[in-house]
């Protein structure tokens, strides 16, 4: 059975740092695409970033790109998401997820929530203005 569960989830100030963590077990981590969603009151769950492969491919949202970095540790089963210049519209449910998918990956496909099979409980990301 797989599993997914995210840390560091706090109270920030905007202009902040915060770096959420997430232990993945159960799976050959290396066949998943590692994923992060967030989640705010009252709106759909969006796509934050992807990484897969040795670490090497990634993609950001737009949203987040130039502020969120995100970073897996193969031997670890392990991935990241380092936030800087945290905004008050990034506060948010953020969840982590696993995607086990084949053939040619592109940002339409790592992206889709729907291909994602393992979800998180997922941590709260609060960025006070």
């Amino acid at each position: 059975q797989a599993q997914l569960v995210e840390s560091g989830g706090r109270l920030v100030q905007t202009g902040g740092s915060l770096r959420l963590s997430c232990a993945a077990s159960g799976l050959t981590f290396t066949s998943y695409v590692m994923g992060w969603f967030r989640q705010a009151p009252g709106k759909e769950r969006e796509f934050v970033a992807a990484n897969w492969g040795s670490g090497a491919n990634t993609y950001l949202a737009e949203s987040v790109k130039g502020r969120f970095t995100i970073s897996r540790d193969n031997a670890k089963n392990t991935v990241s998401l380092q936030m800087n210049s945290l905004k008050p519209e990034d506060t948010a449910v953020y969840l982590c997820a696993a995607a086990h998918l084949v053939g040619v990956l592109t940002a339409e496909v790592v992206s889709q929530t729907a291909n994602y099979g393992y979800w998180g409980q997922g941590t709260q990301v609060t960025v006070s203005s």
